[in-house]
């Protein structure tokens, strides 16, 4: 768990998501019954390293829309994971990101609105709280970018995302004190592919960050669909 974390909160680092691509699957296979609540921690805890660093360029007005929608979207996400088949979940999910990326990597050009932030902060909240994949829906949308707005906008996101998940699987008494205890535990090691990611910036030009955005969503839509079906 420890090493997919690693390369999970490398990539994050990079382009602004992909902790829970990397890690989620694995933790997964390790232990389900850790899954989302320790990958929610995780969630929360990698942006403080990020915004750390780097803060100048979030995107605050985008963050006031779509946060306040992600308290419905999360309200939604802890009802359907107390109602709904975790399979037949992970299977909407994964095919609305991979239709999404589909879509946008040619043909279709969401604009960066307030009607458009709204929906995506809503459905983040949703896919985040009942699958620990929230990063696919914003992250489309700021896919066109400069790649440090992605980035520190997205860590933002994520913080205040995940600790709202994770206060409403709390009031639903869906969280287990082991998951925060190994979250802190295992904590150094998001600090370390924080790093790491730094190091490896300069190496990825501006001009190809959008690709790999879409690629990272992509992988998280195809790893949900393939953990959900098999």
């Amino acid at each position: 768990m420890a090493l997919a974390l690693l390369a999970g909160a490398t990539v994050q680092s990079l382009v602004g998501l992909g902790l829970g691509l990397v890690s989620a699957p694995v933790i997964t296979l390790v232990e389900p019954r850790l899954m989302p609540e320790l990958m929610l921690w995780l969630a929360f805890a990698l942006p403080f390293v990020t915004l750390a660093s780097e803060r100048e360029d979030i995107d605050w007005h985008g963050l006031g829309w779509s946060l306040p929608s992600r308290i419905v979207g999360t309200a939604v996400g802890v009802l359907a994971v107390t109602v709904l088949e975790p399979r037949l979940l992970g299977v909407a999910v994964g095919a609305m990101v991979l239709v999404a990326v589909l879509l946008t990597w040619r043909t279709v050009v969401v604009p960066l609105t307030r009607t458009s932030l709204v929906v995506a902060g809503a459905v983040s909240g949703v896919t985040g709280t009942a699958t620990s994949i929230g990063g696919p829906p914003l992250a489309l949308l700021y896919q066109h970018q400069p790649a440090r707005t992605i980035r520190t906008t997205l860590a933002v996101y994520f913080m205040v995302g995940a600790a709202l998940s994770l206060a409403g699987l709390g009031l639903a008494g869906q969280l287990d004190v082991h998951s925060l205890l190994l979250a802190l535990l295992l904590a150094p090691v998001l600090a370390v592919g924080a790093a790491l990611g730094r190091v490896l910036r300069p190496r990825l030009p501006e001009a190809r960050v959008r690709g790999v955005v879409l690629v990272v969503c992509a992988s998280s839509a195809l790893v949900l669909l393939v953990r959900s079906l098999v």
